[in-house]
């Protein structure tokens, strides 16, 4: 029995997503994982979109799907990739989820195993926060919430300004939004999806010998 692993992103220059893409690829590298990568709908009018700049770097991974909400239910584990807006997740991502309450009034997601990862733009700009502030919808809804332990020894490197917590891995992009995901940061994002996609293939096959 194969294990699906959605990681669904929203992504403005490009940070989150490249975060998604070694999620992703620490997820595939669980044998028997089906890893499949989306992005939530956006709500930011063109005009702004082009005004700021976002439009062209959203170009880049425009060929990522478009979430759809009732496709969470055939999902084994979902991991959500947001960017930080004042300490909390972005309106895009808080929109998504605002549209799953069909979801939960069929337990839809009960049981599936849930992770966050985030970005900000400053080192104290909310990594933390924004992660905390995300699992309670994803509680609400039943999932397992599964985080980045210490046997990440990235985590507690102190030769860089690095995102990343136990919450979840994160990046910086400074506040131009010039700095790209470091090496440190992409390697715990790469952490994170591998460790989510062994314990959910642990409690896939649990649940099949059950």
């Amino acid at each position: 029995m194969r294990t699906r692993v959605h990681v669904v992103f929203y992504s403005m220059y490009g940070h989150i997503h490249a975060m998604a893409e070694k999620v992703a690829a620490g997820a595939r590298s669980v044998p028997e994982t089906e890893v499949i990568l989306s992005q939530v709908p956006e709500l930011v009018p063109d005009a702004i979109l082009e005004k700021s700049g976002a439009r062209a770097a959203r170009a880049r991974f425009s060929h990522i799907p478009v979430a759809v909400v009732d496709d969470l239910r055939k999902d084994d584990a979902i991991i959500f990739g947001t960017p930080t807006r004042f300490g909390n997740m972005c309106a895009q991502m808080k929109n998504f989820l605002d549209q799953t309450g069909g979801l939960w009034a069929q337990g839809a997601l009960i049981g599936k195993v849930a992770s966050v990862f985030v970005g900000t733009a400053t080192q104290h700009g909310g990594q933390e926060t924004t992660a905390l502030t995300f699992y309670p919808p994803l509680l609400h809804q039943g999932m397992i919430i599964v985080g980045v332990p210490y046997s990440e020894a990235r985590l507690t490197t102190l030769d860089e300004i690095t995102g990343g917590a136990p919450y979840g891995a994160g990046t910086l992009s400074g506040s131009d939004g010039s700095r790209q995901p470091s090496a440190n940061e992409l390697a715990i994002a790469e952490f994170q999806g591998r460790h989510v996609a062994e314990i959910t293939r642990a409690l896939t096959l649990g649940r099949q010998s059950a």
